[in-house]
């Protein structure tokens, strides 16, 4: 009898800031590292720890951590 071990890896875009303006997003694949549930007072959040390439770690629920589009290179008019 063996040792049941998870080898699944998820992956978020990352959501780092990279201008200082706000407006350009990192969006590189994010290890989850880590995932585990808060209480809060409406119940159960589902939580996880990102890191991607460039260092970049964030620490939260997974909607902040996926709630937002990558911009992509702007559209010429």
């Amino acid at each position: 009898m063996g040792l049941l071990v998870e080898t699944d890896v998820m992956f978020l875009d990352c959501p780092a800031y990279l201008d200082k303006q706000g407006a350009v997003r990192c969006g590189l694949p994010a290890q989850v590292e880590d995932r585990y549930t808060a209480e809060s007072t409406d119940g159960p959040l589902e939580c996880a720890k990102v890191r991607c390439p460039l260092g970049h770690v964030f620490n939260g629920t997974i909607e902040s951590l996926t709630g937002y589009k990558c911009p992509t290179r702007p559209v010429s008019r």
